[in-house]
């Protein structure tokens, strides 16, 4: 069974004045990190979820050309992402082939996870569980594995939490693994943390 990668980039970045995902990282911008983790991840195709920035698929596609993926991009826009992050992750999840057996869920503002962690995340589920996420330092993090048959409740969410009411209620068939660093917690919010992590 093959699973899917989905890249949460559709908010407003209030905190950040406008722009985060395009801001300079590295030799490119704050997206890229995140595209980098998941195509590196076991995904036959990454879905980008755009919406507020309508630069956003230019600079996913862009990376992708760059790095010779292409064919595995996919650009999907959330219609109504203004009403929270839950309707940008369910139209993610809407635009997933249902044959999958699951789903990752990167942010895309969070571009220092290390390119092993999907893997170690697959395994988990592997084993049975209904869903898998990074932990460091006692702290759950990012990306988010999803069993596809959690999608039904992922797609009845709603407002600006994300999945974490669906994550709550899994008890032990959510399989936490640990992260070999604490990139799996760093999310840039404000220009200032742009600096944080960079060599």
């Amino acid at each position: 069974m093959s699973f899917e990668a989905i890249v949460l980039a559709a908010g407003a970045s209030s905190r950040f004045a406008g722009g985060k995902l395009l801001a300079p990282w590295g030799d490119g911008v704050l997206l890229d990190g995140a595209l980098a983790a998941a195509f590196a991840a076991p995904v036959q195709s990454v879905s980008v979820v755009w919406g507020a920035d309508a630069r956003v698929p230019a600079a996913a596609t862009a990376f992708a050309a760059r790095t010779g993926e292409g064919h595995r991009l996919r650009l999907i826009h959330a219609e109504r992402h203004a009403e929270g992050m839950a309707e940008s992750l369910k139209a993610g999840v809407a635009s997933l082939e249902f044959q999958c057996a699951g789903g990752f869920v990167f942010l895309g503002d969070m571009p220092q996870i290390a390119p092993t962690i999907a893997a170690m995340l697959k395994d988990a589920l592997a084993d049975g569980a209904l869903a898998a996420a990074p932990t460091f330092a006692g702290q759950r993090g990012h990306p988010v594995l999803f069993s596809a048959a959690l999608f039904p409740a992922l797609l009845s969410l709603s407002g600006d939490r994300g999945a974490a009411s669906v994550l709550s209620g899994l008890g032990d068939k959510l399989t936490l693994v640990a992260s070999p660093d604490d990139g799996v917690l760093r999310d840039v919010d404000r220009p200032g943390d742009l600096g944080v992590g960079q060599t």
